[in-house]
């Protein structure tokens, strides 16, 4: 494979004021950079790294630099979900409502459909932006579930949540699903196989127009955290991302419409979920909103003594803000106030510095 070079955008700076021609605003956002690194790729392997300053940096480009620093650097459209408009030029957060017995963190958290949506309408006040309803478990060994047992956990809550006003999306794997949930009122298809587990979702998602949430994955939930593998997990997690942003758009889903998720404990170790964190803003140069969720997950504990999942608040807050300072769109969390009081606070200090001083 020919070599190619990647964009990652890095030295943030707190504002643009006294910077002109030397920064540049990342995704139409509230995060300013000032330095990109160029990462030399061949065989889905870093090779290669220069670090060069925004200042001239676009006599540098050919023309897959060029598009790529237009992906990196235009605004994300807002999300149109339903009634409601979810800007993204601001983080936002997606609050998690588990309808399994057996997630990882909140299963069998909810008696029933009635207390699930009422949990999420409390979420929605406590500043979701989105509330993201599941009725299958993938966590690392989880087992499949019937599709009909699916739309029977999820139908209701939804119904309830997006007949009461809130931005519903649907996590699942399957066509029919996807198909029942939209009826029921959804309008985000948060799909953990980035629509690869179900022949007819991808045509599911073309025809009904509504945005995807495409997740990178090594295996399936049964085993995919067995003995994860990558030669180069940030290059090989963004090739694979771009493979599938290509096969959407294929199909006839708009780029617009696509969001991307680096898919965090999905098929990675400790080692790799940092390193793509570390790296996130490579991302943006796809030109679709990205998605972080690390809500709780495994990483958490394995840096803390092994603290429990019901103890990993405070890393879970420290992985939405790395997310955040580096760009990224949406966190999917399950603590909705404690994540949303921190990013009052992170865009309290953003606000104050891009207050002109003069």
């Amino acid at each position: 494979m020919a070599a190619r070079t990647l964009l990652r955008p890095t030295g943030f700076v707190d504002s643009p004021f006294g910077h002109d021609g030397k920064v540049e605003r990342l995704a139409g956002g509230l995060c300013w950079f000032a330095a990109a690194e160029l990462l030399t790729v061949e065989d889905g392997r870093r090779t290669g790294t220069e670090l060069l300053p925004v200042e001239g940096i676009e006599a540098r480009f050919d023309e897959d630099l060029a598009a790529q620093w237009q992906a990196l650097t235009a605004p994300r459209s807002p999300l149109q979900l339903g009634e409601r408009t979810v800007r993204l030029d601001q983080p936002q957060v997606m609050a998690i409502v588990n309808a399994t017995p057996d997630s990882f963190s909140d299963g069998g958290q909810f008696a029933d459909a009635a207390a699930a949506a009422e949990a999420g309408a409390h979420m929605s006040a406590e500043g979701a932006a989105i509330i993201d309803v599941g009725g299958e478990s993938t966590r690392p060994g989880a087992s499949s579930v019937w599709e009909g047992d699916e739309i029977e956990r999820v139908e209701p809550i939804i119904r309830q949540l997006a007949g009461g006003g809130a931005a519903v999306s649907i996590d699942t794997r399957k066509a029919a699903v996807m198909e029942a949930a939209l009826a029921a009122g959804a309008r985000l298809v948060n799909d953990v196989s980035a629509l690869t587990f179900d022949p007819r979702a991808v045509g599911v998602i073309a025809a009904s127009g509504v945005p995807v949430i495409v997740m990178h994955h090594q295996g399936d939930p049964q085993t995919m955290q067995d003995n994860p593998r990558y030669g180069d997990v940030l290059i090989e997690v963004y090739e694979w991302l771009e493979e599938r942003i290509a096969a959407c758009e294929a199909a006839g889903i708009a780029r617009r419409k696509i969001l991307v998720d680096p898919g965090f404990g999905f098929g990675k170790s400790v080692a790799h979920n940092l390193e793509l964190m570390n790296g996130l803003t490579l991302f943006h140069s796809l030109g679709c909103p990205i998605v972080l969720g690390a809500s709780r997950k495994r990483t958490i504990g394995a840096l803390s003594n092994e603290a429990p999942v019901d103890q990993r608040l405070g890393g879970s807050i420290a992985f939405a803000l790395k997310a955040v300072d580096q760009g990224a769109q949406i966190v999917r969390v399950h603590d909705v106030p404690e994540t949303v009081q921190a990013l009052r606070i992170w865009r309290g200090l953003k606000d104050q510095a891009l207050t002109p001083r003069i």
